[in-house]
């Protein structure tokens, strides 16, 4: 894993990474900061539309099989 790319390793991880952008966001909405929810609710919804668009375009490990 030492030669993995950054999009390899987001990609292994992209599920954690999502879970762990919105437990941000809840923690943020909790102390009264929307916004600041909210821009990590986007950067999260950016990466899920472009995995979607990778397994669509047959890239990516879901596409393979």
């Amino acid at each position: 894993m030492a030669d993995s790319e950054v999009g390899e390793v987001a990609e292994l991880f992209l599920g954690n990474i999502l879970y762990a952008l919105e437990l941000s966001a809840l923690s943020l909405e909790s102390q009264g900061k929307a916004e600041e929810a909210a821009f990590y609710r986007g950067i999260a919804r950016k990466l899920a539309e472009a995995h979607g668009r990778a397994s669509a375009e047959g890239r990516g490990p879901r596409a393979e099989g």
